[in-house]
């Protein structure tokens, strides 16, 4: 009974979860509201009432969104300034700054934690014929796995765009080099990259100009890039051509400079990943590999022995 209890649970955290990331994540920017209402009220009649207008909203439009923006209001009344700050930071360097705000991200902890704990307290405590002595401590683990996991979800992102940058940043590099050695201008340089390549370095160089674009300095609109981004050898990039800027240096001797550098870091981290490999494959090697040859090897002898009596004597 434990077993099934415990498999309700995952099912109703795996529903809840997938549930909170569709509504986080859904994308509706490929399509206009206000051109869909009009279209909408265009092929029908006028409504009588305001009532009649409300009813015709779906129930998304209507119950679900209001609901979340009222909650994340009361959750922004009683967060400190300092974490909705930190939240907006991850989230920007998780490259989804326009499509999540920081009170939407807290406010969907706040609906995993309460759905999980409710989850695990109607499955141990409600539905349980026989109350386990420890359905209390599963509860706090459901509310405690609804308040982290979507951190952890958020952190998974981080690390994964920032692996693509760092994989992308010598390669943008050299593009760069190339461009600058050839005649263009930095900003030109950073543009030819933004079109060629359809990546989160791209996007953050695209991002760059177009802030320029607006009347932002480059060094601070690269300055905040590198803050976006989170990535330390974009920060030693941002810093060296900020410092070329102001003393007047070469810009094709930096580029060249550190291109060599980021080449060669990401050489020896290819290295670094090739001395661990050895390390990490111990574990499957153990777990699953070796059990798999002793049965292999010796379940022969081991049958063998007990249908001639010897093991039972032994």
């Amino acid at each position: 009974m434990q077993n099934l209890g415990l498999g309700i649970v995952i099912i109703v955290v795996l529903l809840v979860i997938a549930g909170l990331v569709y509504i986080a994540l859904r994308d509706d920017n490929k399509r206009d509201p206000l051109q869909d209402r009009l279209a909408e009220f265009g092929e029908r009649e006028l409504p009588e009432s305001l009532e009649e207008i409300e009813l015709s909203l779906s129930f998304k439009d209507r119950i679900l969104i209001p609901l979340l923006r009222r909650i994340a209001d009361i959750t922004t009344k009683f967060t400190p300034q300092k974490q909705i700050d930190e939240t907006r930071k991850q989230i920007e360097q998780a490259g989804m700054a326009g499509s999540m705000e920081p009170t939407t991200f807290l406010t969907i902890r706040i609906v995993a934690t309460v759905g999980l704990g409710l989850a695990a307290f109607m499955v141990f405590f409600v539905l349980s014929p026989k109350r386990d002595p420890n359905a209390l401590l599963y509860t706090a683990g459901g509310a405690a796995l609804g308040f982290y996991f979507p951190v952890l979800w958020i952190k998974g992102k981080v690390s994964r765009r920032q692996d693509g940058i760092l994989k992308s940043l010598p390669d943008a590099l050299d593009l760069l080099t190339i461009c600058v050695e050839a005649g263009l201008g930095f900003d030109q340089a950073m543009g030819k990259v933004y079109e060629k390549w359809d990546n989160d370095l791209a996007i953050g160089f695209g991002r760059v100009l177009r802030e320029i674009q607006l009347g932002k300095l480059r060094r601070e609109a690269m300055r905040d890039m590198s803050d976006r981004m989170g990535v330390p050898d974009v920060t030693s990039f941002v810093a060296a051509v900020i410092q070329a800027d102001q003393l007047g240096v070469s810009m094709t001797k930096i580029l060249r400079v550190q291109s060599d550098q980021m080449r060669v870091k990401r050489r020896q981290r290819a290295q670094e990943k090739a001395h661990q490999a050895p390390v990490k494959m111990m574990i499957p090697m153990v777990l699953l590999i070796f059990p798999s040859l002793w049965i292999v090897l010796l379940g022969p002898a081991v049958i063998f022995l007990m249908g001639s009596g010897t093991l039972g004597k032994v």
